[in-house]
């Protein structure tokens, strides 16, 4: 089997979905990629791991980094792909296998870019932040990620969202005293001591600030609690989990200090952090680019791999066919429209 990166869009968007990748089984669908690439002359590719990279090389004043990741989440009995009028379903094709078949047919077309092209096809982005690949490709290979601008063919229905969110995790833990439920009064209710977290919560008001031009809600939400060992044992400690996603002005001082702010009294414990992305939409091949594709931006709500470009000097957005709301869902499905609004969108842009 090989990829046509030059024939029916349709047609190689539904063979790269019907390689099943979940994030560790990357590696078909990676060689598959690399041998497409390899077979274009105007293309330099390198790999590392089951991260392949491509790149032109012809002098140009800028150069723009367009990446997009192999893998998707589990199956849900979602594949192989289907066609039901004008969607395509199947896992994958949102996120984002539709974004990886638009980027390989324009790195096929686009032989004599306005700017240097940097392709970026990589492994493990829908597990931790540690496992992604491009953790790994920026120690080791910063220079394969360095550009003006970056895309990030992330599902966003074909409109450009700038940035992202930063989003941290922490837990909360209330201590009490353990005792025989037939006899609580001997005890101390450590999950009862968890509604003053709860409540605190319940009470908070994210912020909406406005970052560069685009408009980002915050939000702080439980998103776990566990307590207890038994049905008739009074519980002696209540963990609750926090999830903050917050605007990209903030830096990680702040984003740590806002968290114990709301939980002053408490001892928190970090558990997970990763920054957010400003847009960069004032510099002027932002501006080309969102003339080129239409539209306006608007902010990314979510965290995306914009903010490891972001982090490395290189403004990023995101943007790519499928709706987002779409993605990881059993029914996930792509609508055929967005593949050619996003792949003519690049090609106006680039050609």
């Amino acid at each position: 089997m090989s990829l046509d990166l030059t024939g029916d869009l349709v047609t190689l968007f539904r063979q790269v979905v019907d390689i099943e990748s979940v994030s560790g089984n990357e590696a078909r669908l990676a060689d598959l990629v690399e041998s497409a690439l390899r077979q274009l002359p105007h293309l330099r590719v390198v790999r590392d791991g089951d991260t392949v990279v491509a790149f032109t090389d012809l002098g140009r004043a800028e150069r723009v980094v367009i990446a997009g990741h192999l893998d998707t989440v589990p199956v849900a009995a979602n594949l192989p792909s289907r066609v039901e009028g004008d969607l395509v379903y199947g896992r994958g094709t949102v996120d984002m296998k539709g974004g990886v078949a638009v980027a390989l047919a324009c790195a096929a077309q686009l032989a004599e870019p306005n700017r240097d092209i940097t392709w970026i096809f990589y492994d493990h982005e829908e597990v931790t932040a540690e496992e992604n690949s491009l953790t790994r490709v920026a120690a080791e290979h910063p220079e394969w990620l360095a550009g003006d601008f970056a895309v990030l063919m992330e599902p966003t229905a074909g409109k450009v969202e700038g940035g992202c969110q930063g989003t941290l995790r922490f837990t909360v833990t209330t201590t009490g005293l353990a005792a025989h439920s037939g006899r609580a009064w001997l005890g101390h209710n450590a999950i009862h001591d968890a509604a003053d977290v709860l409540a605190r919560l319940v009470r908070y008001e994210p912020r909406q600030v406005e970052v560069d031009g685009l408009a980002y809600r915050e939000g702080l939400n439980a998103v776990a609690i566990s307590g207890g060992i038994a049905g008739n044992v009074i519980p002696d400690t209540c963990t609750v989990t926090v999830n903050f996603r917050f605007a990209p002005d903030r830096d990680e001082a702040d984003a740590l200090a806002h968290c114990r702010q709301v939980f002053d009294g408490y001892e928190l414990v970090f558990v997970d952090f990763a920054l957010g992305a400003r847009p960069g939409l004032d510099r002027l091949i932002a501006q080309e680019f969102l003339a080129a594709v239409g539209g306006r931006a608007t902010a990314k709500f979510g965290w995306t791999d914009v903010a490891r470009f972001s982090a490395l000097g290189v403004p990023a957005v995101n943007f790519g066919p499928g709706d987002p709301g779409k993605a990881h869902a059993d029914d996930e499905c792509c609508p055929v429209a967005d593949l050619y609004t996003c792949r003519e969108a690049l090609l106006r842009w680039l050609g």
